[in-house]
């Protein structure tokens, strides 16, 4: 069930990256960096194909590249994924005609085409996944030349982006630019805000109740120690847990419920590693 789950979700995630390159990429020839820009540049020079086959054949010749390169390291997600992508973007493009911008304004059809790629390229990231494409250039820059993979991965993007001011003019190439820009940003925060959750620390002496609560009510853990308080000199618990945000707003009004002196302190939080949230393999 966990598998099918995860599976709709990255196939979610890569419906959206496709329909932002489908419907506002390729018609504004948006480069941003990624397959898609090098499908969309390639595109211009090679007429009567479309922007989904040329992204498939670049994956076939980078995940090649990389077997080379790098050796059979890619997860079978990453290469699902950077097929799977290509596909629904040749789909969309054969079921429905679309004959330049939507809607004639440039920068609201960029803003656009970096929201709904980021969005989806989150998701697919937050399943321990990528879309492939400019990663495995990134990968193999890293391995001989030992730079950061994030540097490499921007120095990528940026050649591709470089390239399109050549292409489509100065206008088109700006725009590119300030997309690479917030596509970076937006991803990252996306990420953050599907894993955030509320670290939550609660002074109190009604110790055994909220830990009863967070158990058995919350299906949560916590851990508890004994601390003593500075200006008063009595005995508290200190409990620390973590939990989602819905849980939170629970735990917060019960404990207000059963010890109005309690002090609370609630914190965000986005990488939890640990039995009932996220596990990493090493």
């Amino acid at each position: 069930m966990k598998a099918v789950k995860e599976f709709l979700l990255i196939n979610s995630g890569l419906f959206l990256v496709a329909l932002g390159i489908f419907l506002f990429k390729a018609p504004n020839n948006f480069v941003t960096g990624g397959v898609s820009g090098l499908a969309i540049i390639t595109g211009h020079f090679v007429q009567g194909i479309s922007i989904g086959p040329i992204m498939l054949v670049i994956n076939i010749f980078l995940l090649f590249a990389g077997f080379i390169f790098i050796g059979p390291t890619f997860g079978w997600k990453t290469v699902y994924s950077s097929f799977a992508l290509s596909g629904m973007v040749w789909v969309l493009e054969k079921l429905v005609a679309i004959h330049g911008s939507l809607t004639g304004d440039l920068f609201l059809e960029l803003i656009y085409s970096i929201i709904m790629p980021a969005v989806g390229t989150a998701v697919v990231f937050n399943h321990d996944a990528s879309t492939g494409g400019t990663d495995i250039i990134a990968k193999i820059i890293n391995k001989y030349t030992h730079f950061h993979i994030g540097k490499t991965l921007l120095m990528a993007d940026a050649v591709i982006v470089g390239m399109s001011i050549f292409v489509f003019g100065i206008k088109i190439g700006m725009y590119s630019i300030l997309g690479l820009a917030l596509k970076g940003f937006l991803i990252d925060t996306v990420i953050e805000g599907i894993n955030i959750r509320k670290q939550m620390t609660i002074i109190t002496t009604h110790t055994a109740e909220i830990k009863e609560y967070i158990i058995k009510e919350l299906k949560r853990g916590a851990t508890i120690t004994r601390a003593v308080g500075a200006f008063t000199n009595e005995d508290r618990y200190v409990i620390t847990t973590v939990v989602s945000r819905g849980q939170a707003i629970k735990l917060r009004r019960y404990v207000r419920e059963i010890d109005n002196m309690a002090f609370i302190t609630i914190n965000n939080t986005s990488e939890i590693i640990g039995k009932g949230f996220r596990y990493l393999d090493i």
